[in-house]
């Protein structure tokens, strides 16, 4: 299927068949990460600039090995060094930064629908990096990536996502496409921390995370974001630990086949015990090693790479 989008502004909207094309072209460029010399010309005088206005270790320097593995230059950008601190407008800075003509913006930003705004307002293609508590679609197609690698199929899969759901962009992002892929999904954390109507999405709810583990293919757990919190959502993180967390007392009752998932950075001994991150279920660092093969095929995609070049 030809890819005919300009922008990745999230996963909402995405048909079932753009999602397809998005995870095999990743597949077909997995490899390249592997090679001796792993760089291929494709997309060779492109550039992208990697405009992140929040911290992260991860999606941004996920982005730059995805560029320099398909021969693009690569700006990274960080709010505490562009001129929004001297007052500037993130529109202003978008205008500037399009008037020195890169090819993709990569932005990630604390403001829920910034990405949207700037697709509106500039010419060069946008990629959400993740945006305030509403999308994160990079993520979300790396993890459908993971679960179709080693699970063989989405569809059917009966997937839970645990945690600090009011406030995860990963959850929303993830919950959208695995419906759209025809995945079944389960919601489980402290009633505080699951939206009210999230049933509306599609997905069962539970506050047991016994009964969500017991029913997984797939058990995605969420980090609890202090950080986003106006005020505790629960009485300490050693009782959030206990009842909400996942440990091995609490994976006896786990299917043998299932696969742990996390999208990073881990609290360990909070939201994951130790044993189980670093353990055989988790799949962790598969999820980190794909995020470069979707964000090669984002790009590639975008920017109408050619696949002759991606030989040896």
């Amino acid at each position: 299927m030809k890819f005919n989008r300009h922008h990745l502004l999230g996963i909402k909207g995405l048909t079932r068949e753009e999602i397809e094309t998005i995870l095999t072209t990743a597949e077909s460029l997995k490899e390249i990460s592997f090679r001796d010399i792993k760089k291929v010309p494709t997309l060779r005088g492109k550039t992208v600039v990697n405009f992140f206005h929040e911290p992260s270790t991860r999606t941004r320097t996920s982005f730059e090995i995805a560029a320099k593995r398909l021969s693009a230059d690569t700006v990274g950008l960080s709010s505490s060094t562009s001129s929004l601190v001297k007052g500037e407008t993130l529109t202003d800075t978008a205008r500037n930064l399009e008037a020195m003509n890169p090819d993709v913006i990569v932005i990630r930003h604390s403001m829920a629908g910034a990405p949207h705004l700037l697709s509106r307002m500039i010419k060069p293609s946008i990629i959400n990096a993740g945006d305030g508590m509403h999308e994160h679609p990079t993520q979300a197609l790396l993890d459908l990536m993971t679960i179709r690698e080693k699970k063989g199929r989405i569809e059917g899969q009966q997937i839970a996502i645990i945690g600090d759901i009011a406030h995860s962009r990963v959850a929303r992002s993830n919950i959208i496409g695995l419906k759209t892929m025809g995945a079944q999904v389960m919601v489980a954390g402290p009633p505080t921390m699951i939206p009210p109507f999230i049933d509306s999405m599609g997905v069962g709810v539970t506050y047991r995370i016994e009964e969500a583990v017991a029913w997984a293919d797939v058990i995605m757990m969420l980090r609890v974001q202090l950080e986003r919190q106006k005020q505790m959502l629960f009485p300490s993180l050693r009782e959030y630990s206990r009842f909400f967390g996942l440990n091995p007392e609490a994976m006896k009752k786990a299917k043998r086949d299932v696969i742990i998932m996390h999208p990073g950075p881990i609290n360990r001994g909070v939201e994951l015990h130790p044993e189980l991150a670093d353990g055989p279920y988790s799949v962790i660092l598969d999820q980190v090693t794909n995020g470069v093969a979707i964000r090669m095929a984002l790009l590639y995609l975008l920017l109408g790479g050619k696949k002759s070049e991606m030989a040896d």
